[in-house]
C-alpha cells in the first residue's frame, strides 16, 4: 500500500513540464548540486551498508534468485560494500581529496594539461556504468596543485550517481575554487551503458561535455588546447 502511495505521488510530479513518463528515457540534468537529502548521513556507513544488504536480498529474492546458493549467498553484503566503500564513496564529503597547494616557483605561467584520466561513474537515472576520460587544465594563479590530486578530484565527483554535464561543472567549480582562478578547462569523453546495454543499444556513441572558464573561453585557447588533447 505504501509502495503503491509513492508511485502514485512520483508519477503524479512534473518535470521541466513533462511528465517522468513523458521523459521515459531521455536525458535530464536538473542542477549543479548532487541531489542529496538534509539526512543523509544521519546513518553511518557500517548502518547503511547493513540496510542495502536487507534491501539487495529483497530484491534478488524478488526476481527468484536463489540465495543459498554458495555463489549468490554473500552477494548482497558486497553489493552494500561496493556501494558505500567504492562507487558511491564520492556521495560522503568525508571521502573528499585533501588538496596542498604549492608556491609556483617556477614561474610556469602556460596551460597545465592533465589528460585522459579514467574515471568509472553510474548514471544517476538506471544506475549502470559511465565509463569515460576526462581532460583536466588550469593556469596558474601563483599557485599550483599536485598532479595526482587532479585525478582524486575526478574520481570523488564520479564517484556518486550522476550526469556527466553536471560532473563536468563539479569538477570545474572544485578546482576553480582551489586554485583560485577562473583559468579552467575540463572535458569529459564516456560511453553511458544506459545507451548502449540497453535501451537504444548503440554501442558506438559517445558523450563529450566541456567547460572552458576565464583565458580558456578563447577560440585561441581553446584550439590550442584541442591540439595538446590530440598530440
Amino acid at each position: 500500500m505504501q509502495i503503491e502511495k509513492e508511485k502514485q505521488q512520483i508519477n503524479g510530479h512534473h518535470l521541466n513540464g513533462f511528465s517522468i513518463e513523458d521523459i521515459g528515457d531521455d536525458h535530464l540534468f536538473t542542477g549543479l548540486e548532487t541531489p542529496m537529502r538534509e539526512d543523509a548521513f544521519k546513518l553511518s556507513d557500517s548502518e547503511k551498508k547493513e540496510r542495502i544488504a536487507i534491501l539487495f536480498e529483497e530484491i534478488m529474492q524478488v526476481m527468484g534468485l536463489d540465495l543459498t546458493d554458495d555463489s549468490l549467498k554473500g552477494t548482497p553484503e558486497r553489493v552494500a560494500k561496493m556501494y558505500i566503500d567504492e562507487i558511491f564513496s564520492g556521495l560522503n564529503p568525508k571521502n573528499k581529496p585533501k588538496v596542498a597547494l604549492f608556491d609556483n616557483k617556477y614561474q610556469y605561467n602556460q596551460m597545465l594539461i592533465e589528460k585522459n584520466i579514467t574515471f568509472y561513474s553510474n548514471c544517476e537515472h538506471h544506475f549502470v556504468p559511465i565509463i569515460g576520460k576526462a581532460h583536466v587544465a588550469y593556469i596558474s594563479s601563483g599557485m599550483v596543485i599536485g598532479l595526482s590530486k587532479l585525478n582524486r578530484i575526478v574520481q570523488y565527483y564520479a564517484k556518486r550517481p550522476q550526469v556527466q554535464e553536471r560532473l563536468t561543472n563539479q569538477i570545474a567549480n572544485e578546482l576553480k575554487t582551489i586554485l583560485d582562478t577562473e583559468d579552467v578547462a575540463v572535458i569529459i569523453e564516456a560511453k553511458h551503458l544506459c545507451v548502449s546495454s540497453r535501451g537504444v543499444k548503440d554501442d558506438t556513441s559517445e558523450t563529450i561535455t566541456a567547460y572552458y572558464g576565464g583565458s580558456f573561453n578563447t577560440s585561441e585557447k581553446i584550439t590550442e588546447l584541442q591540439n595538446y588533447l590530440k598530440s
